[in-house]
């Protein structure tokens, strides 16, 4: 089971501004089509992202939505302040890991993008983590 840092989650009440600002600021790049996950809009969250990147991690600009939780029955929800996110390469041995830690997870499956097994938990400070698995096929 491994994990590398795969994105990094700001959530806001303006994704335009967010976006700009990433691009035209920080001087990050908009994302390629072909590297974006496809996001489920009609499972529960339906908010606006847009995906920049500085080649290696990509940086997700996604709408907050206070009510996103609730709408998917999760307790962890990761648009109202944001996450990091890992990918793994083994989702099941990652939420085993999580169970002999005594870790409580949201395991959101694959709610909000297609084809991503998402699990999103608490850091001590009441951050929040992803950590997802791509589904082959």
């Amino acid at each position: 089971m491994n994990l590398k840092l795969h994105h990094i989650n700001f959530s806001t009440t303006n994704v335009a501004d967010m976006d700009r600002f990433y691009r035209d600021v920080i001087g990050l790049e908009t994302e390629e089509a072909g590297l974006l996950p496809p996001l489920e809009k009609n499972k529960g969250y339906a908010g606006d992202v847009a995906f920049v990147t500085d080649g290696d991690i990509q940086v997700h600009l996604a709408q907050k939505d206070v009510q996103a939780g609730f709408k998917t029955g999760q307790i962890v929800n990761p648009v109202v302040r944001g996450h990091i996110a890992y990918r793994t390469d083994d989702i099941d041995a990652f939420k085993k890991h999580l169970d002999e830690q005594g870790v409580a997870y949201s395991d959101w499956g694959n709610t909000a993008v297609k084809g991503w097994r998402q699990l999103f938990f608490y850091d001590p400070d009441g951050n929040v983590i992803e950590v997802h698995q791509v589904e082959e096929g």
